[in-house]
């Protein structure tokens, strides 16, 4: 007896749905903002490199919000600066995402202490996937870009709740 899993099988017929297609091309083409502002951004441009190569993830650096869908804040965010993020974030098309890597864009790092860091880049904006260290390395980095793309691929649009 042929079963229904079977039968399309062998036709080349593949069943999914509108979301997961949406989701596989959005999760594979995160464009991202370069927000570096302190020794975070030597680990981010070495994970751009030939090494990391993140353009394998399809992730390419932009230079403007408008065309990016991925903030990637790497390092110390004074507070002069935490309305600068907000701007850049509020100039970025929906949907987006944030990554905030290290641990004085986490929560001011060895800097809390000072008048003028932020602690905490996510009391500005929503943070998706936290990277913690000091500096990360970049192959952390990559861990929380497939991290971000697993929760952009269990996203709903169509279905909505």
């Amino acid at each position: 007896m042929k079963t229904l899993h079977n039968s399309f099988e062998s036709d080349g017929v593949v069943l999914t749905t509108v979301d997961h297609v949406i989701n596989l091309a959005r999760a594979n083409s995160l464009w991202y903002l370069l927000f570096a502002t302190a020794c975070c951004g030597i680990e981010l441009m070495q994970t751009g490199g030939p090494r990391g190569d993140l353009e394998r993830f399809g992730s390419a650096p932009r230079a403007v919000p408008r065309q990016a869908d991925l903030l990637l804040v790497a390092g110390t965010i004074t507070l002069k600066m935490a309305s600068r993020v907000k701007t850049l974030y509020d100039q970025m098309p929906d949907p987006k995402y944030v990554i905030s890597m290290g641990s004085c864009s986490n929560s001011g790092g060895l800097f809390q202490g000072s008048y003028s860091v932020l602690h905490g880049v996510d009391r500005v904006i929503p943070v998706d996937v936290y990277l913690p260290g000091c500096p990360p390395r970049p192959e952390a980095l990559l861990s929380a870009l497939i991290d971000l793309q697993k929760k952009i691929k269990k996203e709903k649009y169509l279905r909505r709740k």
